[in-house]
């Protein structure tokens, strides 16, 4: 049978951001200085492939500090902790990792600052995501109110309106954000935002190079996660970009073929936790279906890179 042409677009930036194959080579070296077994609290970064295959080498994943025992290193995920968890951990004299994101870390401090000069903090973000969880656990109980909508903002009570500053969750959708913010300026005019926006250079690039593939495509998808908060957002900017079928697939077996029938262009990108393999998988999967012209959409180019914990860089 004669394939049909397809016109493939791949989106760059995709896929692993630089907080992303830090975490990951964390996970790798503790293995690597301490052997197996070693502790992560919480899917490290949040893709079921990478998760599986450090469990492959030896780590083990829990949710809890509580279900780690004392004598075996502990490292905290990429989305970063609320400061009990650390606390906790040296209280018990265990040797425990940050592997959060740099610029996650960059929001923590950003929150402390701003609770030191007497602010009440707002939060941008998704009630119960790990990374919320963690920034609003820098501060007391009480010292941050989340938002999660522009309707939230009428709502919510604060202690001051002539003292409040906002920090958001770095992988929000930037246009959904922008009209959270503005509802809170329009209700709390002398609210300080942050100094650079805390939404980071990876989520953003990640959405410009959608907005910039979505109106070449009949399709798109995306591979990455369900539990991927930054993978989910470029399925609503791609959809909202003009792409009439917009989904999440973890990999290929996930694709809905019978949805895609008819197709002439498809548009492929990757959450910023979701590995080359599982992309390339994709679309394999569509070069064994369709004779596949495939065209680079590319708006950012990436170069960062962030260094893993002295602690790791030590010998043992």
């Amino acid at each position: 049978m004669t394939k049909a042409p397809l016109t493939l677009y791949l989106a760059a930036p995709r896929g692993f951001c630089a907080g992303v194959d830090r975490a990951i080579k964390i996970v790798e070296m503790a293995l690597q200085k301490w052997g197996a077994p070693v502790y992560v609290r919480h899917e490290i970064v949040h893709n079921k492939y990478v998760v599986d295959g450090l469990r492959d080498k030896g780590a083990v994943f829990v949710e809890e500090l509580t279900d780690c025992p004392d004598d075996r290193p502990v490292i905290f995920s990429a989305h970063g902790v609320p400061k009990s968890v650390p606390n906790a951990a040296a209280a018990r004299e265990m040797i425990y990792v940050d592997a959060t994101c740099p610029l996650v870390s960059k929001v923590h401090i950003e929150a402390q600052r701003h609770s030191d000069n007497g602010l009440q903090m707002i939060m941008i973000g998704h009630e119960g995501h790990p990374e919320t969880v963690g920034t609003m656990g820098q501060l007391p109980d009480g010292e941050v109110v989340l938002v999660e909508t522009p309707e939230d903002v009428a709502t919510i009570a604060v202690r001051d309106p002539q003292k409040l500053a906002y920090v958001t969750q770095t992988t929000l959708s930037v246009d959904d954000t922008a009209d959270i913010v503005a509802a809170l300026q329009d209700r709390f005019p002398k609210i300080v935002g942050p100094h650079k926006e805390d939404i980071c250079y990876a989520t953003t690039n990640r959405q410009e190079a959608v907005k910039a593939m979505a109106p070449k495509c009949n399709a798109m998808l995306v591979v990455g996660a369900p539990n991927s908060s930054n993978s989910k957002r470029l399925v609503e900017v791609g959809a909202r970009a003009g792409c009439s079928y917009a989904q999440l697939v973890q990999r290929a077996t996930d694709i809905d073929w019978r949805a895609l029938d008819g197709i002439t262009s498809i548009g492929i990108t990757a959450g910023a936790s979701a590995p080359e393999i599982l992309i390339n998988e994709v679309i394999d999967a569509f070069k064994s279906r369709y004779l596949v012209t495939e065209e680079l959409v590319e708006t950012a180019v990436e170069n960062v890179e962030f260094k893993v914990p002295r602690v790791l860089r030590e010998p043992a």
